[in-house]
């Protein structure tokens, strides 16, 4: 049997006046799809939602899923913030050279640093070595400038002593997202998580929304709006496409067969049941998928986002019936053969398809491993 390569996952869900992605002018987030604008939540907005999320099925509670952080300031956090019983003299001339060996040549100031991401297994291990560098200082800050000196030039800026330090380089994050490390290209990782933005199967349906706070020690006699703001809202069924390389997966998973199997489960859970979203006090954005549709095979994926290029009803039933119609329009012209699975609130019969719940498809999904 030819190995399967790509999981593609579909899926539609409905959000009502909220605002789950905003735009650097505090707008939502657009674009424009077969002549008309539509609503959108950008590929980072939807990762980062379901990396961190709290959930029964988060990614951070599957046993060997190392963490992993994204920040300017990890060694000033993770590395010499274990030198705490170091004299601070000491530290002050070891954490240039572990900066620079980290961001690069701009990584002694903070703002000019490269946002990187690493797992907790390779920080450990730089840790070990900042400490390592502390005890044969022995408390003398030549001695530490020196040594951190010698050690910088012996590692020549290269972070593959760092990285192959760790079973899962860059954690569950990394493994599952990828990873650019502009100063050493050699501790890149490819994602084989390929994650579409969202975007709203129907013309973007928006408002302003008007609101005021009154002021609850307003003195007698005083009325009227202590603040008065607006912010917009949106209203949609977004079509949402998600691929996961295979192979991609098992090798940056270590080719750990029980690890790979879980994080596809958990997968299936946190596209289908985690929402995106800002304002959670005042919209409660949260959805779940109406239908899920799963596809495995080993040829080249192909979003179904083009059954949308005319703009469909805003209607759960219609938009499934735009799905249905152009998947079999593609698969008369490619027959690629995918096996597919499909989850449906209004059980829809999608071509090739067999019919099951959530549990059931992640299931599946697991067995891909």
């Amino acid at each position: 049997m030819t190995e399967q390569r790509f999981l593609q996952i579909h899926t539609l869900t409905a959000y009502t006046a909220a605002l789950l992605n905003r735009d650097d002018t505090g707008l939502a987030k657009r674009l424009r799809f077969g002549g008309t604008s539509r609503t959108r939540i950008s590929s980072q907005c939807l990762k980062r939602h379901w990396r961190l999320a709290e959930d029964p099925h988060a990614l951070n509670q599957i046993d060997g899923a190392e963490s992993a952080y994204r920040s300017r300031e990890l060694v000033t956090k993770k590395v010499v913030g274990t030198l705490s019983d170091v004299p601070k003299d000491v530290v002050e001339v070891i954490e240039p050279t572990l900066q620079t060996f980290l961001y690069g040549d701009k990584g002694l100031e903070k703002k000019s640093r490269q946002t990187l991401l690493f797992g907790e297994a390779e920080l450990a291990w730089l840790a070990r070595e900042a400490r390592s560098i502390a005890d044969e200082a022995d408390g003398d800050p030549e001695v530490a400038k020196l040594a951190a000196e010698a050690w910088g030039k012996s590692m020549k800026g290269n972070l593959k002593a760092m990285v192959e330090a760790a079973a899962i380089p860059g954690g569950i994050t990394g493994a599952l997202f990828g990873r650019m490390v502009t100063s050493d290209p050699n501790a890149n990782i490819s994602a084989p998580i390929h994650v579409a933005h969202a975007f709203t199967v129907h013309q973007e349906e928006s408002e302003s929304d008007y609101f005021t706070a009154l002021d609850d020690l307003a003195e007698e006699g005083v009325t009227g709006a202590d603040t008065i703001q607006d912010t917009e809202l949106t209203s949609g069924l977004f079509y949402g496409y998600v691929v996961i390389d295979l192979p991609g997966l098992r090798s940056n998973l270590g080719n750990d067969a029980r690890l790979v199997k879980e994080v596809l489960h958990s997968l299936v859970y946190l596209i289908s049941e985690v929402s995106p979203g800002a304002k959670l006090g005042s919209t409660a954005p949260y959805g779940r998928a109406a239908m899920m549709i799963l596809e495995v095979g080993n040829r080249q994926p192909r979003s179904l986002a083009n059954a949308f290029r005319d703009p469909c009803a805003p209607s759960v039933e219609r938009a499934e019936s735009a799905i249905r119609d152009h998947l079999a329009a593609l698969d008369a012209a490619y027959d690629t053969g995918e096996a597919r699975r499909v989850m449906s609130l209004s059980n829809v019969a999608i071509p090739g398809a067999t019919p099951g719940n959530l549990s059931e498809l992640a299931n599946w999904a697991r067995e891909l491993a």
